[in-house]
């Protein structure tokens, strides 16, 4: 599984997001919406407007969310 983070500077919400992440021990890789602005472009288009936006696979949601963390962190659940 693929796991993109689109964070932001300065954002309690990615922070939160990641360390989470990094506590599941789940990889993932990070684009800085203040740094490209092709990705936030992209991600407004898909209608978001708040960070960090969270791709992994064929999910993906907006702000720090431990439920959909934990289901990524189970793969067994994660495909039900």
């Amino acid at each position: 599984m693929i796991i993109t983070i689109f964070t932001k500077h300065n954002c309690m919400q990615c922070d939160a997001t990641k360390n989470m992440m990094d506590k599941q021990g789940l990889r993932y890789r990070l684009v800085n919406l203040d740094e490209t602005q092709e990705a936030a472009e992209k991600l407004m288009a898909l209608g978001y407007r708040q960070a960090p936006v969270v791709m992994a696979d064929n999910e993906h949601w907006s702000g720090f969310r431990p439920d959909k963390i934990m289901r990524l962190a189970q793969p067994t659940l994660a495909q039900e």
